[in-house]
């Protein structure tokens, strides 16, 4: 065999043979603050949205997407891989964060895809409608939405410290705005769009600073799977994707307490915190014609935490 053939090997048996427990290393995040919402720009250590990490396959072609939180974290890994499966994609994102948000639009300029940037708070209610009619005519068209947008804030002095106000708030960005959103985009959606909402592990194993945080999470899988039943009729798949302890700005900006950031993510079975670049496949298959019969579905990518 020639040392030319050789080297194809190894680097086929890199790619396909990839050990999930050393694919990353363990982070020890130092303590650090941001003001929420958090920026990937100036998160330590920095995370792989996969830029140059993800490669596409073409699965996406022709499809017209709309993606909230798209700026940094999941959001951006999600928004990065559908350009480079092909698609078309407009992100939201608070005003706030327009430097990450384009990083991403820079990311996949190489893909020659339309990258749409639509800055908006999910909080004001009348910016889901105008959102909707933003990336309707930005894109052409719209066959998927991803609700992805949240907001998370630990609070450690128990119940008695957790405000109406902070409890309204978190409702309203993490809920009601995907209800608003998704009202106004089904107009648009023919049959074989794909709905796809990101709830979380904390639906399953909520964690006592994130009381609120969590409540809506177990909300939003309730939300997809009694929607999709209402919609599969119509050819529209909706499922949701509940992500683990994923290293994203979320986590600095009061999303957990801060003597927890250095040991983050290391009671997962594979013993890290998820880069974001590793959930945002499981987005392009519910996204894809590959999950055609794949409707109510919650699918888990969290490192090896048991969910029911």
């Amino acid at each position: 065999m020639s040392s030319n053939q050789d080297a194809h090997n190894e680097t086929t048996d890199q790619l396909v043979f990839q050990n999930p427990v050393t694919r990353y290393e363990a982070i020890e995040p130092p303590k650090q603050d941001q003001p929420e919402p958090g920026l990937d720009k100036t998160l330590e250590p920095k995370t792989d949205r996969g830029e140059h990490s993800y490669r596409g396959t073409g699965r996406l072609e022709g499809r017209k997407a709309l993606i909230t939180g798209a700026d940094s974290g999941l959001g951006a890994a999600v928004a990065i891989a559908f350009a480079r499966e092909g698609a078309d994609i407009a992100l939201n994102y608070l005003p706030a964060e327009q430097e990450d948000a384009e990083w991403v639009r820079d990311a996949v300029a190489d893909t020659g895809r339309k990258v749409e940037l639509l800055p908006g708070d999910l909080a004001d209610r009348d910016a889901a409608a105008e959102l909707v009619d933003q990336a309707v005519t930005a894109l052409g068209g719209l066959n998927i939405l991803v609700n992805n947008a949240g907001r998370q804030i630990a609070v450690e002095d128990g119940l008695e410290a957790l405000t109406d106000e902070q409890v309204e708030d978190t409702f309203n960005v993490n809920v009601l705005s995907m209800f608003r959103l998704t009202r106004a985009a089904l107009k648009h959606m023919p049959a074989g769009s794909s709905i796809i909402n990101s709830t979380s592990i904390q639906a399953y194993k909520p964690s006592p600073t994130l009381l609120d945080y969590a409540s809506t999470k177990a909300a939003i899988n309730n939300f997809t799977k009694g929607l999709a039943e209402q919609l599969a009729p119509r050819g529209i798949r909706v499922n949701s994707v509940a992500p683990g302890p994923f290293w994203t700005p979320l986590q600095v900006s009061d999303g957990q307490p801060k003597e927890k950031l250095p040991n983050f993510g290391q009671d997962t079975g594979l013993g890290r915190a998820g880069q974001p670049t590793e959930v945002a496949p499981a987005y392009v298959f519910l996204a894809s014609a590959e999950s055609s019969y794949v409707i109510g579905e919650t699918l888990n990518v969290n490192g090896g935490m048991p969910t029911p």
